[in-house]
């Protein structure tokens, strides 16, 4: 499966946007958003004039890349929320907050999602206490997402706990630090999710 390989600062440098792709450096002065707030490339620094097109390609980029999707990927999710009753950028959301990569990460198991989907692919975390290395998978309201016993001193899932505090854990989940678990109390809504986002943009966009 393709997969993106080059820098990751420079993605977030292209959106204007920290996406938080590095975990912990992203709260330090090395964040690239820091030290060079302007787009990479030759003419990062001119002033580029922007067409309808053009907006609404660069918000799904970034949607994109906050959850770590490939395009085939995030087409499959949006057609999935256009057949659901409702709004269909906040169903495409939500859709994307539920994935256990993403709840991973936001429990504070993994320091970004990139990590978080590594974690998951590789059988260390637990869904009601059984392993599931589906990283798209849909959390449901009562479960419990878990870090596998042997896994829980990995240098790696040490850190992210460490910082968990500083990113905070949402309101629709709760996390037993103690055992690292984690439990879905309420599906996520469109309110929980505190990035800058403009879904109808995207909405748009599919829809041509």
């Amino acid at each position: 499966m393709a997969r993106y390989t080059e820098s990751v600062c420079r993605l977030c440098r292209r959106e204007n946007l920290k996406l938080f792709l590095k975990g912990e450096r992203c709260y330090t002065d090395k964040c690239a958003i820091e030290r060079r707030n302007y787009p990479p490339g030759e003419h990062g620094q001119g002033r580029p004039k922007f067409s309808e097109y053009s907006i609404q390609l660069r918000e799904k980029q970034k949607v994109k890349r906050i959850y770590r999707l490939m395009e085939s990927q995030f087409r499959r999710t949006f057609d999935q929320a256009s057949r659901i009753k409702g709004i269909t950028g906040e169903t495409l959301l939500v859709f994307l907050e539920r994935r256990l990569d993403n709840v991973t990460y936001r429990l504070g198991f993994a320091s970004s999602r990139a990590e978080a989907r590594l974690l998951v692919r590789h059988g260390h975390i637990l869904v009601n206490g059984k392993r599931l290395n589906i990283p798209s998978y849909q959390v449901r309201v009562g479960d419990v997402i878990s870090v596998k016993e042997q896994s829980r001193q990995m240098a790696r899932i040490l850190t992210a706990m460490e910082g968990v505090q500083r990113r905070g854990v949402p309101d629709w989940a709760e996390l037993d630090r103690d055992n690292c678990s984690g439990r879905i109390k309420i599906l996520p809504t469109r309110s929980d999710i505190t990035m800058p986002i403009n879904e109808k943009l995207i909405v748009e966009l599919y829809s041509k």
